[in-house]
């Protein structure tokens, strides 16, 4: 088995790593993660779909649609029987007659106090809808179903990679989102508690001629998946990818700003990404339809797999990596599973470990609490950093045209650190600030990623957002206001700069052949004038008279040179003049301009407008 594995550094993705437990659901963590569920779920999907699609080097298009469920839909869904209620006063969202009077009362005098600013002039604030009251057992359900086009999963392997906590194919040493692959499970688990439904999982992998079907959901207390349906289905479009679909309790009003907010984070982070993202209700206006477009086919290249830092391992993954390792001995075991650790500082670390331990000792062979003494060392001893090679951020490039593609700011500036490392993980910070732009806020927009992930919590903690602020008065200099003004006396300056170069660079090139070109023609004329002069060949009328102007030297190299000049000059004044009609220059020409007829006739019509005469000759 492969190892590969990355922690992501933000809080929210950390898990602690033993098998789920009922009793927790009555903490107070329980009742946050009750809140976030909606956005949590959104998050941790997308995050799968983008490892996935960058695990096999195709440019993603993930696919995110969050269906609101109505009480009926939802008990019709379940199988239950809507019913009317009976005794009103039972339930906690009962209004009493005394408290309705009270409401009413309240409406009455702001409506009497809007009239009366009205009657004044003043201005008078739209009476804000009240809302209807939502009992505790009145909960909001949706579907939210995400489709990518990455590798896919082995047609055997999902129940369990679903159904069981702690069975994911991350481990091993490579930047990836996501840790263990608890994400998807831990929104089925949600959705045991919340809905009772099961989830459903479409999957193919590149070259499949079948679709895997599977509708499972997962038994809490012993850990192992309840399957419901799984299936193999013809595969007609050669789809792969993966779609997963979830139905679960949470709150789209509270977090619709969030999600949205994510949503752009990543199409600024991973700008060779396609997102469409879409909300559907049974109310029309609420509905959203965001697609972010991908901007560039360039990836960062794929992260390099490595060796694990022995600082950043647990009891369970050290159980792991000797149930899976090749080597035999205890010394061996340490040099090669690990990074930073030479036969020497192996030695070591084995005679810190005690008399127990010995180098030649079988390491499949280590009791439990031996690893517990090697865990523990581990924790405690001294290791080099890992060095940050095995990373693959987004770049700069990347990011500056992230920003640049969502938000067109006036400004931004982009900046990509070196490698840091967190008790084991080497991480890379990468952020982006950027002034103005399209449907954002007012003043700095400042954006933060570690290793490719959005840092969205305590933003205005981080060392980014506080130097910008104390660096950038915005208030005091008005800073929007003077950029844009800037701008287009700037964009004025260099259109005018562009002009002048390109006139002076046009000229330059006409004129420098001019000499060649003169040469050229005074010799075909000579040619001409002799054959003509021989009788070998006759030319009538002006050409004749051209040739003997050339004859009697009427017609130079110095006439033709300067009749070039000339043309030059008024070539060179047309392509201006063309020049500044396109590209919207709005100043008038600085000299008038006259159409001289080139025929003796006079015979022409004139056709008067508004603001000009058009005249036409026959």
């Amino acid at each position: 088995m492969s190892r590969r594995y990355f922690p992501s550094l933000d809080s929210s993705k950390y898990v602690t790593s033993v098998p789920y437990d009922v009793d927790s659901t009555r903490t107070p963590k329980v009742h946050e993660c009750k809140r976030k569920s909606l956005y949590t779920t959104v998050r941790e999907l997308v995050e799968n779909a983008l490892d996935s699609a960058e695990s096999i080097s195709e440019l993603p298009v993930v696919e995110i649609t969050i269906e609101e469920i109505g009480k009926s839909k939802f008990n019709s869904m379940i199988g239950l029987i809507d019913r009317e209620r009976i005794d009103e006063a039972l339930y906690d969202d009962f209004e009493t007659v005394k408290a309705r009077e009270k409401r009413l009362a309240k409406e009455a005098r702001v409506q009497e106090i809007q009239a009366k600013n009205a009657a004044l002039g003043k201005k008078v604030k739209e009476q804000v809808a009240i809302k209807a009251i939502k009992g505790r057992g009145e909960a909001s359900f949706y579907r939210v179903t995400c489709k990518d086009n990455g590798k896919g999963m082995p047609h055997d392997d999902i129940p369990n990679m679903f159904g069981r906590v702690l069975s994911g194919t991350k481990y091993g040493l490579k930047q990836t989102r996501g840790k263990f692959g608890l994400g998807a499970k831990m929104a089925l688990i949600w959705s045991k508690m919340s809905t009772g439904l099961p989830i459903e999982i479409s999957s193919s992998m590149k070259g499949q001629n079948y679709v895997s079907f599977c509708r499972l959901d997962i038994d809490i207390h012993r850990n192992i998946p309840h399957i419901h349906l799984h299936e193999k289905r013809d595969n007609k479009e050669r789809w792969n990818g993966a779609e997963i679909q979830v139905v679960i309790e949470g709150n789209w009003t509270t977090y619709r700003s969030k999600i949205l907010h994510y949503m752009r984070q990543m199409a600024v982070i991973t700008p060779y990404a396609q997102f469409l993202f879409s909300f559907v209700s049974d109310t029309s206006d609420k509905n959203v339809s965001i697609k972010f477009a991908r901007r560039t086919d360039i990836m960062p290249p794929v992260p390099l797999e490595t060796k694990y830092h022995p600082s950043a391992v647990d009891l369970l993954l050290i159980k792991r990596l000797i149930a899976e390792t090749s080597k035999q001995n205890l010394l061996q075991f340490l040099q090669h599973e690990f990074v930073n650790i030479g036969k020497a500082y192996a030695e070591r670390l084995i005679g810190e470990m005690g008399p127990d331990f010995s180098p030649k000792m079988l390491v499949k062979s280590l009791t439990s609490q031996q690893l517990v003494r090697i865990h523990q060392l581990f924790r405690q001893a001294k290791f080099d950093d890992p060095s940050g090679d095995c990373l693959s951020p987004a770049g700069e490039y990347n990011l500056r045209l992230g920003i640049i593609k969502e938000l067109h700011p006036d400004m931004v500036a982009t900046y990509s650190g070196s490698a840091q490392v967190f008790e084991g993980h080497p991480f890379i910070v990468e952020a982006g600030v950027s002034v103005g732009g399209k449907d954002v806020k007012q003043g700095l927009n400042i954006f933060r990623f570690a290793n490719r992930i959005p840092l969205l919590f305590e933003q205005g903690a981080d060392v980014v957002t506080r130097t910008a602020l104390k660096r950038i008065k915005l208030t005091a200099l008005r800073l929007q206001t003077s950029i844009q003004q800037c701008c287009i006396q700037l964009k004025s300056k260099i259109v005018k700069k562009i002009q002048a170069r390109e006139q002076q660079e046009r000229k330059r090139n006409l004129s420098k052949y001019i000499p060649d070109a003169t040469n050229a023609i005074y010799e075909v004329l000579k040619e001409m004038t002799h054959l003509h002069a021989s009788k070998k060949r006759r030319y009538e009328d002006k050409d004749a008279e051209l040739l003997s102007k050339v004859s009697a030297r009427l017609i130079t190299k110095d006439t033709l040179r300067e009749k070039l000049a000339q043309h030059v000059e008024q070539v060179d004044y047309e392509m201006a003049l063309e020049y500044a009609t396109q590209s919207g220059v709005k100043e008038e020409p600085r000299e008038n301009i006259y159409l001289q007829l080139l025929e003796a006739e006079k015979d022409f019509i004139d056709f008067h407008g508004p603001v000009f005469v058009f005249r036409l000759f026959r």
